[in-house]
């Protein structure tokens, strides 16, 4: 499968975003929060810089969710007992998601105050 063509490989990605929307309700949550999130900086008016701000964290956050669901499926299709380091290794790729979304909400926070 490798050296596809730009239209299979562009496939391939939107192949995998649909199939993290159908199987993982912590992607459906992130989406859900990033279109929230537009709506709320569309009620503040917030200028153009800060809109730029928000599409690249919540692109980050979806980013992380899709890097923490590969890694879990691939331990899990692996390995699907239950062991230590495999626990290690979902909860970090977790928390990196965990602290993205921090950061979407303090941004959240920052824009408020600064609006």
């Amino acid at each position: 499968m490798k050296n596809q063509n730009l239209i299979k490989r562009f496939g391939f990605a939107l192949n995998g975003i649909k199939e993290a929307f159908k199987s993982e309700s912590s992607f459906r949550t992130q989406i859900l929060l990033g279109i929230l999130a537009i709506a709320y900086f569309s009620w503040l008016d917030v200028t153009v810089i800060w809109w730029v701000l928000l599409i690249i964290i919540i692109a980050l956050v979806l980013a992380a969710e899709l890097f923490n669901t590969a890694i879990e499926i691939l331990i899990d299709h692996l390995h699907p007992g239950l062991h230590p380091e495999i626990k290690r290794v979902k909860d970090i790729s977790a928390g990196a998601v965990f602290i993205l979304s921090l950061l979407g909400l303090l941004f959240a926070v920052l824009a408020t105050v600064n609006s």
